[in-house]
């Protein structure tokens, strides 16, 4: 299996880490960090160093209640910062976003992902900008509006409604030209889910592998208020212990992408899950 993008196929032989850059003032947990050109070129080039196989990068917090930023003020943010990492280093670049314009203008300048939050449902123009360019295209589960999302009452079955959103978004970048082999799915913990339906999705993660054995899934719980609330109420910045367990558990059951804030650690992580689950496979 592998990962079609704008400029390489991604192999997919263990569990990728994608490591994260928000380039915001408000993120729930890196915050105001990385705002700064310079201060993003660091961490991204620390991240690289420490195992990195793709960095995501935003410029709009989808934390609960944020707020939505101008479309330019979201391009101000992170174009000069993908740019200026597309010319130092040859790690893959996402651009974290639900805006087509934006898709474009981040790949104009070396992204070649698209990680749409919303599945294609806020702007399903990043299909076209996704097909035109050949991009790897990440469609996360969430419902609701950007202002809504965090706030809807739950589902009843969340496997059932992860399941049925995922056939209606690759549906729609089909219609759009994306191949199949430029998708990759993510179940979306902590959009749109209970604190039991988070834990739910990860348990049975590999269920939904089964049924979507064609794509790769991704999955995103670093350091997310779900762990928080499974270790007494720690903030985020003190969820790491939480949020390796949860990338291994993922991992086993399945996902082949990994995206964390905490770069080196997970990746020690998977790297001795792999190992043992090598051994495993081998004596089945």
């Amino acid at each position: 299996m592998h990962w079609q993008t704008a400029r390489r196929k991604i192999p997919l032989d263990k569990t990728l880490v994608m490591g994260v850059i928000n380039v915001t003032p408000d993120s729930f947990s890196d915050g105001g960090k990385f705002f700064s050109l310079d201060d993003a070129l660091r961490q991204a080039e620390t991240l690289i160093s420490e195992g990195a196989d793709i960095l995501d990068i935003g410029g709009e917090s989808t934390r609960p209640k944020s707020s939505r930023v101008l479309s330019d003020e979201e391009s101000a943010r992170v174009i000069p910062v993908i740019e200026a990492i597309a010319k130092r280093f040859e790690t893959p670049i996402s651009i974290d976003t639900s805006r087509a314009e934006v898709a474009e203008n981040a790949i104009a300048v070396g992204a070649e992902i698209v990680n749409d939050i919303s599945g294609l449902r806020f702007d399903p123009q990043i299909g076209e900008v996704a097909a035109s360019h050949g991009a790897g295209l990440v469609l996360m589960h969430s419902r609701g509006s950007f202002e809504t999302m965090h706030t809807l009452p739950p589902v009843d079955d969340i496997l059932s409604a992860v399941s049925a959103d995922f056939g209606r978004a690759i549906s729609d970048a089909r219609s759009f030209g994306v191949a199949d082999e430029q998708i990759v799915l993510d179940v979306g913990v902590g959009f749109s889910k209970t604190f039991e339906q988070n834990l739910e999705l990860l348990a049975k993660l590999d269920k939904l592998v089964r049924e979507f054995s064609e794509f790769p899934v991704l999955v995103g719980t670093s350091r997310k208020s779900f762990i928080g609330k499974l270790l007494g109420g720690v903030p985020a910045e003190e969820r790491l212990s939480g949020s390796l367990a949860t990338a291994v558990i993922a991992a086993l059951n399945g996902a082949k992408i990994i995206r964390v804030h905490d770069v080196r650690p997970t990746v020690d992580a998977l790297t001795v899950t792999q190992n043992i689950k090598s051994v495993a496979e081998r004596e089945v």
